[in-house]
């Protein structure tokens, strides 16, 4: 990814390897997450793909990591924005407009939008954010360090 050094591990190898996350929130603190990732059971079925996070018109968006701007525009009726991050790992933050043209450097924490009003997503204003691994949508959770690892627990007692 841009801005990565030759020897750092890109985020979906440090994932894959157990390593802690060096993702950034894409806003500032404080963070509430209205309503979280929902796995849909297919590609095709109903789902949440992404997690959303409470933020007022105009608030900052931030790139989670370094990466290159995949996508600044509208679709449909929403504005979005998607970065690159290397290894085919894409995150994606709507609605967010941007004066960044696709193919732009963006570092971790640099400013790359705002958020806009009227998405209709949300009930209130808010920011969806949404990762991809080749394709495959995953909790952005999983980047920021917020899925605890799993622990296993005896079935029966020992004696």
């Amino acid at each position: 990814a841009a801005g990565q050094s030759a020897n750092e591990p890109s985020a979906n190898e440090q994932l894959a390897a157990g390593a802690a996350p060096r993702w950034a929130w894409p806003i500032a603190a404080p963070r509430v997450v209205v309503r979280p990732f929902a796995a849909p059971e297919t590609a095709y079925s109903a789902g949440h793909r992404g997690i959303d996070l409470a933020a007022a018109v105009g608030t900052v968006v931030f790139a989670p990591s370094d990466g290159i701007i995949h996508f600044s525009g509208t679709v449909v009726d929403r504005p979005l924005l998607s970065i690159e991050h290397g290894g085919s790992l894409l995150s994606s933050f709507e609605p967010v407009t941007s004066d960044l043209p696709a193919g732009v450097a963006v570092h971790r924490g640099d400013p790359v939008g705002t958020v806009a009003a009227g998405s209709g997503h949300c009930a209130s204003a808010c920011l969806h954010f949404g990762v991809r691994l080749h394709g495959q949508y995953l909790s952005p959770l999983n980047y920021l360090g917020g899925i605890p690892l799993p622990v296993l627990l005896p079935t029966r007692t020992l004696h």
